[in-house]
């Protein structure tokens, strides 16, 4: 069971636009979506091997109140930090949404 009062922390979900590029791909942009109160807890790393991959990668749990249609093409903004969802799922009663997302370090 999820307290509301622990979205403690700022998001902005963005979503992506893409604009033709006139050479048969495109140009992705992102604009804001929302900006919502959210629950962000650091999962324990899990040892993965990527090749050629610079960094490592740094996974999160976030909880924020559902009625956001939210997809896997969304992601979330904090400052300059940007979290990539991984998975999305209900919680048991519903009123909340619970994700998975990735960050990019180094």
């Amino acid at each position: 069971m999820i307290d509301a009062g622990q979205l403690k922390t700022r998001l902005v979900i963005e979503q992506p636009v893409e604009t033709p590029d006139d050479q048969g791909g495109v140009s992705r942009t992102w604009t804001t979506f929302a900006t919502v109160w959210a629950q962000v807890t650091p999962l324990p790393a899990r040892r993965d091997i990527e090749a050629d991959a610079d960094g490592a990668t740094q996974r999160w749990r976030i909880v924020l109140r559902a009625g956001f249609s939210l997809t896997l093409q969304h992601r979330f903004r904090d400052g300059a930090r940007v979290f990539r969802i991984v998975t999305l799922r209900d919680s048991a009663d519903r009123r909340f949404i619970e994700i998975e997302a990735e960050t990019r370090v180094g």
